[in-house]
């Protein structure tokens, strides 16, 4: 089986081509995305036909759950199907489990520098995210390993819940993660972002990604915690979030659409058996 790993600022994947076979992925990505006795990523992008747009992402998490979206795995989605010639365009649309996602490519001399994907309209409402409550989830309190944490949860793609604390890099939050992950207020689990506003326009953000654990960086975490920064009054609608290796920049525009510019790298191409 051949496969490309790919990462967005550290948060990785094992490319699969689906368009003409399928297989059961969710056993596959236990399998090759283990650290130690496979490939190693945190999920697998997988290539199909779509009906409803140019290309169709699948994205399989490391536990073999699947997720609506991926930030940082568009993008590099986007630069693969360019560069292999399979969606021959620099503006195209990628079918996603959270709807038709559109990334633009950034080229120079030819080659993709960067991507910035129309990622949509943000979900505020409880129902809608789902988180318990009714309304907006804004600065609401829970409580986990017997410390008292405010919280904010959106939908930017998938459920994001973003917590203001002194130092995003104390691995005490990561220790957190899996039981805010699993609180009961999130039906559907929430994944968990740290994070400290350094002035109105940049975030320091880690990320305990649902499905995953720790990552080296969430692009839909980023794009949610610029919106419920906003949201917050800390920062404004144009924000830098500052991860472990490097900057993602987000735009709430006045459209109501987030838009998310990074980089997007290609690692290796291989063949395993499986």
């Amino acid at each position: 089986m051949q496969f490309t790993k790919v990462h967005g600022l550290g948060n990785d994947f094992i490319i699969l081509d689906g368009r003409t076979q399928t297989r059961d992925y969710a056993a596959l990505a236990k399998k090759l995305c283990h650290r130690q006795t496979g490939i190693g990523a945190d999920g697998l992008l997988i290539i199909e036909n779509s009906d409803k747009a140019d290309i169709r992402m699948r994205i399989v998490n490391e536990d073999g759950s699947e997720a609506e979206m991926c930030g940082n795995g568009i993008r590099c989605f986007a630069k693969y199907v360019f560069r292999e010639g399979i969606v021959p365009r620099t503006e195209f649309g990628v079918e996603t489990l959270a709807g038709i996602m559109r990334p633009k490519l950034v080229l120079k001399n030819g080659e993709v520098t960067g991507v910035t994907v129309d990622m949509g309209e943000p979900i505020l409402e409880c129902e809608d995210i789902p988180v318990s409550g009714t309304g907006r989830c804004v600065d609401r309190e829970m409580t986990i390993q017997g410390q008292t944490l405010r919280y904010t949860t959106v939908l930017v793609g998938v459920p994001h819940t973003l917590i203001y604390v002194d130092d995003p890099t104390d691995k005490k939050w990561m220790n957190m993660g899996w039981d805010i992950e699993h609180a009961s207020v999130f039906p559907k689990r929430s994944n968990v972002n740290f994070a400290k506003v350094v002035d109105d326009h940049t975030l320091v953000m880690r990320t305990f990604e649902r499905g995953c654990g720790p990552t080296l960086a969430c692009g839909t975490g980023a794009c949610s915690a610029a919106v419920a920064s906003y949201l917050n009054g800390r920062t404004g609608r144009s924000v830098d979030v500052n991860i472990e290796l490097g900057t993602l920049h987000i735009d709430w525009a006045e459209d109501n659409h987030v838009y998310m510019t990074g980089p997007a790298e290609i690692v290796f191409t291989g063949e395993i058996h499986t």
